[in-house]
């Protein structure tokens, strides 16, 4: 079963990686790094203050909580446990697939990234949709944010599924020890 699951995830991957122009190739490793992406976290932080104002506060120890999780959970414990080659350094994809960019590390299981964007998604979609139901498009940028690491080679569509439920479950743990802090201390 295992071997069926890795055989269509580099089926998926081949497919998916070849969608590729020379026009995108710079867009796409633009859209993959952080600094791109701050004045939309910097806006993420002014509608938190909006809707919960200082007593938000909790919100804050929330993202840290998830990202903390989200973050350290596939880059310190899957990565180096499961040494899944990134497809850009394993040797039977390295001349077939399109690679753009850097490699980064060797090993990719689970994508960060996807772990990562798919946290702050979830997060905010737990503290804000209730005021802004346009917050749930944060799914959206999360799915193309890591859709940019199966075209730039550098992760299997297996690697970014993996890091989406552990960023969704990373975010919903933190929202649950969050809002528990934040009873126990105000009493609300």
């Amino acid at each position: 079963m295992l071997e069926l699951l890795l055989e269509l995830d580099h089926q998926l991957f081949i497919y998916l990686n070849g969608f590729h122009t020379d026009f995108l190739d710079p867009i796409m490793y633009f859209l993959t790094q952080t600094k791109p992406w701050i004045p939309m976290y910097a806006f993420l932080c002014f509608l938190i203050w909006k809707a919960h104002g200082k007593s938000g506060w909790w919100i804050a120890i929330a993202i840290g909580l998830t990202i903390l999780f989200a973050d350290q959970f596939t880059s310190s414990f899957m990565k180096p446990f499961f040494e899944r080659m990134r497809p850009c350094y394993d040797p039977e994809f390295k001349d077939i697939i399109h690679h753009y960019g850097n490699c980064s590390s060797k090993y990719g299981f689970a994508s960060s990234h996807a772990a990562n964007s798919f946290a702050i998604a979830t997060i905010m979609s737990l503290t804000l949709s209730f005021r802004y139901p346009a917050i749930n498009w944060l799914f959206l940028w999360a799915a193309i944010f890591s859709y940019t690491r199966i075209y730039l080679g550098v992760h299997f569509p297996g690697d970014v599924l993996v890091g989406a439920v552990v960023g969704v479950v990373s975010a919903l743990l933190a929202y649950m020890i969050s809002k528990k802090t934040k009873t126990l201390i105000s009493g609300v």
